[in-house]
């Protein structure tokens, strides 16, 4: 950009609220972006780029285009895969055809949960199965395997390969083990029709765990009627309303949300039967151990020692927060001071509040959205010289109006990838936050470039107005650096396959890069460089800082002891069949690892949607957490700006995606090989508290 067009690019951005401010705040290109409502002005001859720029999806028909030409090329890059001689090249081939049908799918995966458009979302929903239907077939293909099997049995031509090579091919031969490929004709077809299924109720299950639950009307007392959805004479309870300060209102919500729903527990119960089999069937001893192998736990053994020795050093600190919180429940309420499991997530809550005055209202304006945009990229370029450059989207490469587009540039390596950033509350959209990979980084033999990563980010933040910028909460400032932490691991890596590409790692590594993020999200020296309140442009306070993060310590130990639970369910829910019901399951491991009594006739179970995407491996957040943990202590809580190691952590942890064991990458980054004891003491220090913050606040 030159002197002059920079120029007038700020000058049309700066004090966009200057009408009401007494210091006008100026934003940078960036911030600039994020704190305006988009309006885009489309030359009428334009041509429809499509969707991410690809050509067919300029109408939901598109897909089916996209759909077949991927199918094409397939058939293409399986007869190569198949009768090309074993070496670099078989993986090649592999890799290209896995990109071949991912590049389709995984952008039809999130066009089918984001287009505002039903037309576009069924069209790419159609997609997906028609592309998972294949895959299925591709794993279960015999010829295809045999080529790999060729490679994988000549230690000579093993010999030959680079390690990342190897490691791409033993991840597909997993591919093909996982679904039977090496079983009799009988046994495999077993093994496909069991996949096929599993593909069903998951669906089924997954739907069903975020359905509202109804009860008759006559039944709630009548002021909470207009707290619940209406359906003619029943109340609709679609949450847990868990937040509440009404004891009754949460007690209720509760109790009918979690009510059982016979129908989606007996898909629960065939689900977690048929995910037994299948793990048996392929050679495993149970689904746990085939969900866990390349994982930095390795073994749901593992796993249940890290969760049990976290549980005993936690337990004297737990009891003293539900002690804390059965005080605060008789305070509110001395006629009912029972500590009930709805009333954790409360009265932690008034705990902190109380403690550390952490009113989120007083925050939100020195957080508004281009602040925290700008600060990121101030971050990104001190840690790693890399900068966050906003484009304009052509027509029809967007599937909302509101949607920025950022171009990650890199100092001296140029253009490195593109995040498309869907931040914005919109009807029907998801209420979640969420990283998607559209399109996977990978070396491209064939014409000597390098596939450029495209990720989208989801967010569900409020949109600007005239009067003010989008104003985070503290909480949503944090999950907006989390999932920033999975698209800048999308962006670094260089990964010569796809197949491994950024966050396509073991699950109990991706999620470090994110919540590592967290910790530089609320350090004072990354906070004070762009935390300045959008109309008189003061600095965000130190010691609102530091009460923020010592807050979180508050009931700790409690909330580390249930996600705890959650983990140890996951864990007995895949190991070995139990003689009991899932629901019987949650009584007895809620009052070994959780405290708080089970309440009769709920099956929270029901609601625990992470069975899905995570099943056997929901403890990966408390894994991750640790690993993160230990990364900031060791290597960036002396300057969280260091170039340095900025460059190491890039060049150690995420410049590989998953073409390395994870635990490698760990190893490499904090030179020692942690033990889960080394896992489990970091989770507990992190609850000490900061003495400098009572210094602070008794100063003040």
């Amino acid at each position: 950009m030159s002197a002059s067009k920079k120029l007038l690019y700020l000058m049309k951005h700066r004090g966009l609220w200057s009408h009401v401010q007494r210091n006008v705040t100026t934003w940078s290109p960036v911030g600039a972006a994020f704190n305006t409502k988009t309006q885009r002005r489309f030359n009428l001859s334009e041509k429809n780029k499509g969707l991410f720029g690809v050509p067919e999806l300029n109408c939901p028909a598109g897909f089916q285009v996209a759909t077949k030409k991927a199918l094409r090329d397939m058939d293409r890059l399986l007869e190569k895969a198949c009768s090309c001689p074993p070496g670099v090249e078989t993986i090649d081939s592999f890799d290209q055809l896995s990109d071949g049908l991912c590049k389709v799918a995984d952008l039809a995966d999130f066009i089918k949960v984001a287009h505002p458009d039903p037309a576009f979302r069924e069209a790419a929903e159609k997609t997906c199965i028609e592309i998972g239907t294949v895959v299925e077939k591709l794993n279960t293909n015999v010829e295809l395997c045999q080529s790999l099997k060729k490679l994988l049995d000549n230690p000579d031509i093993l010999a030959q390969l680079d390690p990342d090579t190897r490691r791409v091919a033993e991840l597909f031969m997993f591919d093909f083990e996982i679904s039977g490929i090496h079983l009799h004709d009988k046994l495999r077809k077993e093994a496909v029709a069991l996949h096929v299924k599993l593909l069903d109720l998951n669906n089924e299950f997954l739907v069903g765990s975020h359905m509202p639950n109804r009860i008759a009307r006559s039944v709630i007392p009548d002021h909470l009627h207009q707290q619940f959805g209406s359906e003619g004479s029943f109340i609709q309870v679609g949450g847990l309303h868990a937040d509440s300060p009404d004891d009754l209102l949460r007690e209720i919500a509760y109790r009918v949300y979690l009510y059982p729903n016979a129908d989606l527990m007996e898909c629960l119960e065939e689900l977690l039967k048929c995910r037994y089999k299948l793990a048996k069937l392929v050679g495993y001893e149970s689904y746990g151990h085939r969900a866990l192998k390349g994982t930095m736990a390795k073994t749901p053994e593992t796993v249940m020692s890290f969760l049990q020795l976290l549980t005993d050093k936690l337990s004297d600190r737990t009891a003293k927060d539900f002690q804390m919180m059965r005080d605060m429940k008789k305070k509110l309420n001395p006629h009912n001071s029972e500590l009930m499991p709805w009333d954790h997530p409360f009265l932690s809550g008034v705990l902190r509040a109380e403690r550390y005055n952490i009113e989120p209202s007083l925050y939100s304006p020195y957080l508004s959205l281009g602040a925290c945009m700008e600060g990121l990229n101030n971050l990104f370029s001190q840690l790693y010289g890399v900068a966050l450059m906003s484009e304009h989207p052509g027509p029809g490469e967007v599937w909302s109006e509101d949607v920025r587009k950022l171009a990650v540039v890199h100092e001296t390596d140029g253009l490195l990838g593109y995040i498309y950033c869907d931040f914005f509350q919109r009807a029907n959209k998801p209420h979640q936050d969420c990283h998607f990979t559209i399109r996977g980084g990978r070396r491209c033999q064939e014409t000597g470039q390098y596939q450029l990563p495209v990720v989208v980010l989801m967010l569900s933040l409020p949109q600007p107005n005239t009067r003010a910028p989008t104003l985070l909460s503290p909480g949503m400032m944090e999950n907006l650096f989390h999932e920033m932490g999975h698209a800048m691991h999308s962006m670094l890596g260089r990964t010569r396959y796809q197949h491994v590409t950024g966050t396509r790692c073991a699950t109990d590594f991706a999620e470090v890069p994110s919540i590592l993020m967290e910790y530089f999200a609320t350090d004072y020296r990354v906070i004070s460089q762009f935390a300045r309140h959008y109309e008189t442009g003061q600095p965000l306070p130190e010691s609102m800082v530091s009460r923020l993060c010592e807050s979180k310590k508050v009931c700790g130990a409690a909330d580390t002891q249930l996600q705890v639970f959650y983990a140890v369910l996951d864990q007995v829910y895949h190991g070995k069949p139990q003689n009991h019901s899932t629901t019987d399951i949650l009584k007895e491991m809620q009052q070994k690892f959780y405290g708080l009594p089970y309440t009769s006739n709920t099956a929270w179970q029901l609601r625990f949607s992470h069975l899905i995407g995570y099943g056997a491996k929901y403890y990966s957040y408390l894994m991750s957490r640790a690993v993160a943990s230990m990364v900031w202590k060791q290597c960036f809580i002396q300057d969280p700006l260091n170039r340095d190691m900025g460059e190491r952590y890039r060049r150690e942890m995420l410049a590989h995606g998953g073409s390395k064991e994870p635990m490698l990458m760990v190893e490499g980054m904090l030179q020692r090989r942690p033990t889960i004891e080394d896992f489990v003491d970091a989770l507990v220090s992190e609850l000490n508290p900061n003495f400098e913050t009572f210094i602070m606040d008794s100063e003040s």
